[in-house]
């Protein structure tokens, strides 16, 4: 229960680290932030049956909206550190290593390119956005930084929490 924990533990740290990488990107050179908020409404509408949408701006907002964007990016940094427990195990949390969360955040790529940009009208990997490329870029940084957060939070982790 503990190793599961600490996992867990590991995609806060690095769900902490990309919103502290957002908010001084924001702070410093005015790029906007993922808008939460417009997740939430998307995730909100899923129940309804509207999974696809041309342009999250214009659906109706819904009760919640922000609360279940930000508790659904949590949970997502959550699972992608139960991704490093699945596939890399008491040993990575033990010893954590820079590779495995990069790898999980790279790879995981896929959701925001191949779902949720979609689905939130903005194209396959941002295709539909004013800069694709900038959509394209921002996304490989901004996971780039989370998984950079996870080892952080890993080592950490180890320091404090050692395995017994």
């Amino acid at each position: 229960m503990a190793e599961l924990v600490k996992f867990m533990l590991v995609g806060v740290g690095g769900t902490i680290t990309i919103d502290l990488w957002a908010l001084l990107l924001a702070r410093l050179f005015k790029v906007p932030p993922v808008n939460w908020r417009m997740v939430g409404r998307w995730i909100g509408n899923m129940p309804r049956g509207r999974f696809i949408h041309a342009d999250m701006a214009k659906v109706g907002p819904i009760a919640g909206e922000a609360m279940i964007g930000w508790g659904a990016h949590y949970i997502i940094g959550i699972g992608y550190g139960l991704l490093l427990l699945i596939f890399w195990g008491s040993p990575w949390i033990a010893r954590p290593t820079l590779l495995p969360p990069m790898i999980v955040s790279w790879v995981l790529l896929a959701a925001p390119y191949f779902i949720m940009m979609p689905g939130m009208g903005s194209g396959i990997a941002g295709s539909k956005t004013p800069r694709p490329n900038v959509t394209r870029m921002k996304s490989v940084i901004g996971h780039s930084v989370f998984g950079f957060g996870m080892y952080a939070a890993g080592r950490a982790i180890a320091e404090i929490w050692p395995a017994t």
